[in-house]
């Protein structure tokens, strides 16, 4: 060895040394994160969804320094946005809004789905829910949830129920109802919510169970009546509304969204996230931005999260095999 290469392997070893030795150097961890996140959405930019996401976004990227960029993925009530987020690299920096519809029922409802909700995916934190509406058309002549009921009876098959999808949440709810309340309902399926709005306040249906923030309007406007909200509490923004379970006990859903990372992102960016979420879901505008939305923010752990999906998959696994429901 020559007296060069001598000194240059004396003089490497001898820094390697000591830069071992320094705090946070040889053993400090990656920073996190170190680039732009994206946020996939499995749904269009429009309706509270969207400005649950706008609004995380904007407010998760403020407090971890870097853009948090929403991604729409649309398509197959929720499946295919979702899956982009299973299969992206699970190192903190792809997250992904789960709610009811796409997460919870897609997996009873779509056998064939690419994805499975426990094994893909890591629980982030909740943020919220909003309650649907059971609205009617005007000229209905049952005005109360007991009255609708007993018309239901009275008629078995013979009212109907718009939707927007075979196998999506209104439909679930429309066959939870059924189930619960000892009735038989006709679903009328449409493509989307709009068409199937439409036709109720054209008196072409009977009832529709609509997200109460889409439906207010129309209830406020009297082209549509509200019979009760369907989440487990009254609602401050709907007074005076009953809730369907004060008549039909056990009866509850409302459409909520949580944050979900592919199943492998590390527990350190995991533990960032959700506690930068709880913060922004604690912060008063947030809570007013998002309550404008019908969104009553309920921040938790992953954990807790984790619990809670767990129940509502063996709830709707419960009532999709009850009824049959499969996917068109």
């Amino acid at each position: 060895m020559t007296d060069l290469t001598r000194r240059d392997l004396l003089a490497f070893t001898a820094g390697a040394a000591c830069v071992g030795t320094l705090p946070g150097t040889a053993l400090a961890q990656p920073v996190y994160p170190n680039r732009p996140l994206r946020l996939i959405v499995p749904f269009p930019p429009s309706g509270s969804t969207d400005i649950v996401a706008r609004t995380v976004a904007e407010r998760l990227g403020a407090a971890l320094g870097q853009n948090v960029i929403v991604d729409n993925k649309p398509g197959a009530t929720g499946a295919i946005g979702l899956e982009a987020l299973a299969r992206a690299e699970a190192d903190g920096h792809v997250i992904g809004l789960g709610t009811i519809g796409s997460i919870a029922i897609n997996p009873a409802v779509n056998r064939k789905l690419a994805w499975d909700p426990v094994r893909d995916f890591a629980p982030v934190g909740y943020i919220g829910s909003t309650p649907f509406a059971l609205i009617v058309r005007p000229d209905l002549k049952a005005r109360t949830v007991p009255e609708f009921i007993a018309l239901a009876r009275q008629q078995p098959g013979a009212v109907t129920y718009a939707t927007g999808g075979n196998g999506g949440s209104q439909h679930v709810a429309g066959v939870l109802l059924e189930d619960l309340a000892g009735v038989s309902l006709r679903q009328i399926p449409y493509k989307g919510s709009g068409p199937a709005l439409i036709d109720l306040m054209g008196g072409q249906v009977d009832a529709m169970i609509e997200p109460a923030v889409s439906a207010a309007p129309h209830i406020r406007s009297g082209k549509v009546r509200a019979l009760a909200l369907t989440g487990a509490q009254r609602s401050a923004s709907f007074p005076g509304v009953p809730v369907v379970g004060e008549t039909v006990p056990g009866y509850d859903v409302s459409a909520w969204f949580a944050l979900f990372a592919p199943k492998q992102t590390p527990p350190a960016a995991i533990a960032r996230l959700n506690r930068e979420l709880g913060q922004i879901l604690r912060d008063p505008q947030v809570i007013d931005r998002l309550g404008q939305a019908g969104v009553e923010v309920a921040p938790g752990s992953p954990e807790q999260l984790a619990t809670y999906l767990g129940h509502e998959l063996e709830k709707w696994q419960r009532v999709v095999k009850k009824a049959n429901i499969t996917a068109e």
